[in-house]
């Protein structure tokens, strides 16, 4: 019974919680994709992406306010068909979001959601959490990571920046705010 007692009594995120920040496309010749001047007036803020990289092999990572020191630590899930893998890493100049970005040649995007939680606070560590994939002919994976980012200041942009290459032209990331 208690069980039922936590599920009755959740609240559920309505879809008309979720209010369009931005969303930024692809250049091909870039392979950094940043939102700045964040407003913080929401709860929290969620990123969506569909991206594929000029030339195959890259993963995707996120940076806050420009921040590259190694002030970063994250946790990470990749589920390649038979083979499931755990890492953890403290100390890094990024949160790694997503495994593999693949190649314009290749047809397939990454596609995925993260979650950044309290972005606004200047009391509390930013965390995020993400859950992201993608599906090939011969290689399908899943993403699940959380991060950290080792600092109280509140969250004023955002950079999404792949490992090597660039985001093709057919790229997206979608910033929305959640309202509290």
């Amino acid at each position: 019974m208690p069980i039922l007692g936590v599920i009755a009594s959740s609240k559920l995120v309505s879809t008309n919680s979720y209010e369009s920040i931005a969303t930024a496309t692809g250049t091909g010749s870039s392979g950094t994709i940043t939102f700045s001047s964040i407003p913080s007036t929401y709860k929290s803020l969620q990123l969506r992406f569909n991206v594929r990289s000029t030339t195959f092999g890259s993963s995707l990572s996120l940076r806050y306010n420009s921040d590259s020191g190694s002030n970063y630590a994250q946790h990470t899930l990749y589920a390649n068909e038979a083979t499931i893998t755990a890492t953890g890493s403290s100390s890094t100049s990024s949160n790694q979001i997503a495994g593999f970005v693949y190649g314009i040649y290749d047809s397939y995007s990454t596609v995925g959601v993260i979650d950044i939680i309290d972005y606004a606070s200047t009391t509390k560590n930013k965390t995020l959490k993400s859950f992201s994939g993608l599906s090939l002919n011969v290689n399908n994976e899943i993403v699940l990571a959380s991060g950290l980012w080792n600092s109280t200041a509140a969250v004023s942009s955002i950079s999404i920046f792949l490992s090597a290459y660039n985001f093709t032209t057919n790229s997206t990331i979608s910033l929305y705010g959640i309202k509290g």
